[in-house]
C-alpha cells in the first residue's frame, strides 16, 4: 500500500475554539465519514491527530550561530495546520474521491504522499 498524509490547513484557528459541541460533532462525524468511504477502496487511516493552536508550537532554526529557537511556527502565515490523518490505500483516485468528504468540515484538505 502507498503511504500519504492528509493534511489539514486551517486559517481560523478561533473559529474552532468558538464552535459548539455540535459543531464539533459534525467534524467528527465528516471525519468518520471519511474513513467509512476509505475502506470502501480498500484504504484505511493508520494515524492522526488535531493539533494545538499555532501559537503554542516552537520552531528551531540552524544559523551560522547555531539553533536558536523561537516561540510560534516557522511559516509566517495566516494558515497553519490543525490536524491531520496518515492513510494508507493503493487507490489514489479513490482516496481524493474519499477525501471531497472532508472539505464539508475543513476548507482546505491537501493530500501528499509519503516518500519511503
Amino acid at each position: 500500500m502507498t503511504d500519504y498524509v492528509v493534511l489539514f490547513p486551517a486559517d481560523d484557528e478561533a473559529a474552532w475554539l468558538a464552535g459548539t459541541d455540535a459543531d464539533h460533532q459534525a467534524t467528527w462525524d465528516t471525519d468518520a465519514e471519511f474513513a467509512r468511504l476509505l475502506r470502501a477502496v480498500g484504504g484505511k487511516i493508520t494515524g492522526g491527530a488535531g493539533l494545538a493552536a499555532s501559537g503554542t508550537a516552537r520552531t528551531l532554526r540552524r544559523t551560522s550561530e547555531g539553533v536558536t529557537v523561537t516561540d510560534g511556527p516557522f511559516a509566517e502565515t495566516v494558515e497553519q495546520m490543525s490536524g491531520f490523518f496518515f492513510v494508507s490505500c493503493d487507490d489514489e483516485d479513490g482516496l481524493l474521491d474519499a477525501a471531497r468528504v472532508l472539505t464539508r468540515a475543513h476548507p482546505v484538505v491537501e493530500v501528499r504522499p509519503v516518500e519511503d
